[in-house]
């Protein structure tokens, strides 16, 4: 009879601290899985020197060696562990702020990030105008950007001054400058 299939588990950390107590709770993770666990294999993936996502860095369907690298590791592991700090729910310096969002894309144009946005920001205590909304649906015509990537169509740009205009005014009161 053949032993237990062995799943390949990917660790990520997200602190880059040296002396991170998350990348600590990796590396027991690794000890325990060696030591007690049939059929688990844990990797450590490391992911501190990725780019931001820039989609101009792939060319031919292929990414820049590290992150090429990093693709490959995810695809290959059949499950993903993360150790993830806190820093007081998250990083401070958002603290207070005012903020908006915009977003261009496909479907509900950026609207499901937006949303998520918005709840990671209760946390980080970030303060977002409720209104007005702004979405673009970057796909469907008529055109909303030239080939550079300018925003040419009128009424959105009409819509992004609004939001501007809210955004002034809600860090002007909240500010206390009002």
């Amino acid at each position: 009879m053949a032993g237990k299939p062995v799943i390949k588990v990917a660790a990520l950390c997200g602190s880059l601290r040296k002396g991170s107590y998350n990348r600590g709770l990796i590396r027991s993770a690794i000890d325990i899985s060696e030591e007690s666990i049939d059929g688990m294999q844990i990797e450590y993936v490391e992911a501190s020197h990725l780019p931001m996502i820039n989609t101009d860095l792939e060319v031919d369907g292929k990414f820049p060696s590290a992150v090429e690298e990093f693709r490959q590791n995810i695809l290959q592991a059949d499950s993903v562990i993360f150790a993830s700090p806190e820093y007081n729910y998250s990083a401070a310096m958002w603290a207070g702020k005012a903020a908006a969002i915009v977003s261009a894309g496909g479907g509900f144009g950026g609207g499901v990030a937006q949303y998520h946005l918005r709840q990671i920001g209760v946390f980080l205590d970030l303060h977002f105008i409720d209104k007005p909304e702004f979405r673009v649906h970057a796909f469907q015509p008529p055109a909303k950007f030239d080939q550079e990537g300018n925003l040419i169509d009128p009424q959105a740009k009409e819509r992004l001054k609004e939001v501007l205009l809210a955004l002034h005014g809600f860090t002007l009161l909240l500010t206390g400058r009002a």
